[in-house]
């Protein structure tokens, strides 16, 4: 039996890594009053559905996709949330 899994990844710079956007959005912030914000830093978020027999398998895979495709790895960290939403017959 296949299963459903739901992944929220959370892609951003590492923090040795400077972040241009983030500085000029806290920037705009303080110009605007909102001196409070000592830090910004901008990243990416991506949803995708991925299908495996298991959690295991979904998370193993999901890493290399992150690794591979969705991260550079050089610069930027990844994380993310695995959620189970649909189990499926092996009949499609």
């Amino acid at each position: 039996m296949q299963r459903k899994y739901l992944a929220k990844i959370f892609v951003t710079l590492r923090n040795s890594v400077l972040d241009p956007a983030g500085v000029a959005v806290q920037s705009g912030l303080t110009q605007m009053g909102y001196d409070n914000v000592e830090q910004v830093r901008i990243g990416k978020y991506i949803e995708l559905i991925i299908v495996a027999p298991d959690e295991k398998k979904a998370r193993r895979d999901l890493n290399q996709i992150c690794y591979e495709m969705l991260s550079n790895p050089v610069i930027e960290n990844y994380r993310f949330d695995l959620i189970e939403v649909e189990s499926q017959t092996g009949a499609f």
